[in-house]
C-alpha cells in the first residue's frame, strides 16, 4: 500500500524485537522463569500506558478495571502453577524484564500512532502491510543486536554442527508466519490493546486446555485467578457488544 509512514513501522518493529531480546537476556542473566512469566502477564499495563502517552488514546474507568482483572487473574494463575521454586532473580535480570515491558509499551504506542497517521492521510494499511514492514525492521534490528552481542558467528556454527535443526527452524518459521497472519489482522483492524488482551488471556486458555485434555490439576488459588481473568474478559466482550448494539 502506498503512502504508509515508514518511521512508525521502524520504531515499532525495532522496539518489538528489542523487547523479545530483553526477555531472553533477562532469563540468561539469572531471572527465574516464573518471575519472567509473571512480569510478562502484566504486559497489558505498559501497552495501555504506551497508547496513552504516545498514541493519544483514552480509556474509561471500566476499561482500566477490566485490564486490572485480566492482569491480576493471569498473575494469580501463574503463581498457582508455580511449584515451590526457590530460584532467585538477579538485579540485571529484573532490569532487563522491566526494559522489555517498557518496550512493549513503546511498541503499542507507535502502532496506535501509526494507525492515526495513516487515517489522517487517507490510507488504510492491510494486515500484510503491517506484517511485512514490521518484520523487515525487526529483522534489521535483530541482526544489529545479535551482531553487537557477538552471537551471529556462534549461532551459525551451532546450526552447521547440528544440521537437523534446520528442519525445525523451517517448521517454526511456517507456524510463526501463519500465527502472525492472525496477529497482524488484529493489529490492522482493532486496537493494539485488544491484541495484548488476546496474547495475555491465551495463557488462561492454555491452562484450561492442559487441565481438560491432559488431566493436569490446578490449585484453588489458580482457579480463583481464572475466574478473575474471565470476569475481565467477559466484561470487555459485553462492552464491545453493547457498543455495537447502540446504533440500533
Amino acid at each position: 500500500t502506498k503512502g504508509i509512514p515508514k518511521k512508525a513501522f521502524a520504531i515499532s518493529g525495532a522496539s518489538q524485537v528489542s523487547a523479545k531480546a530483553c526477555t531472553s537476556l533477562a532469563l540468561a542473566n539469572g531471572l527465574s522463569f516464573p518471575v519472567a512469566t509473571l512480569a510478562k502477564s502484566g504486559k497489558m499495563a505498559p501497552v495501555m500506558l504506551g497508547q496513552l502517552i504516545l498514541g493519544g488514546a483514552t480509556y474509561t474507568m471500566r476499561e482500566y478495571l477490566q485490564v486490572a482483572a485480566i492482569i491480576g487473574g493471569t498473575a494469580v494463575v501463574s503463581m498457582g502453577k508455580k511449584k515451590g521454586s526457590t530460584s532467585s532473580s538477579s538485579a540485571l535480570g529484573v532490569a532487563y524484564i522491566v526494559l522489555s515491558l517498557v518496550l512493549d509499551g513503546v511498541t503499542a504506542g507507535f502502532q496506535k500512532q501509526l494507525k492515526e497517521e495513516t487515517k489522517k492521510a487517507g490510507v488504510k494499511p492491510k494486515p500484510y502491510d503491517f506484517m511485512f514492514h514490521t518484520n523487515f525492521y525487526m529483522c534489521i534490528t535483530a541482526i544489529i543486536i545479535s551482531g553487537a552481542l557477538g552471537e551471529i558467528g556462534s549461532g551459525l556454527a551451532y546450526c552447521t554442527a547440528n544440521p537437523e535443526i534446520f528442519s525445525k527452524i523451517v517448521k517454526f518459521a511456517v507456524c510463526s508466519a501463519v500465527g502472525q497472519s492472525f496477529i497482524f489482522y488484529t493489529i490492522a483492524n482493532f486496537d493494539p490493546l485488544i491484541l495484548s488482551t488476546v496474547t495475555t488471556t491465551r495463557k488462561i486458555f492454555s491452562v484450561l486446555l492442559s487441565i481438560f485434555l491432559k488431566g493436569h490439576s490446578l490449585s484453588p488459588t489458580g482457579w480463583s485467578g481464572i475466574a478473575l481473568a474471565c470476569s475481565g474478559i467477559l466484561s470487555e466482550m459485553a462492552l464491545k457488544m453493547g457498543g455495537k448494539a447502540k446504533p440500533h
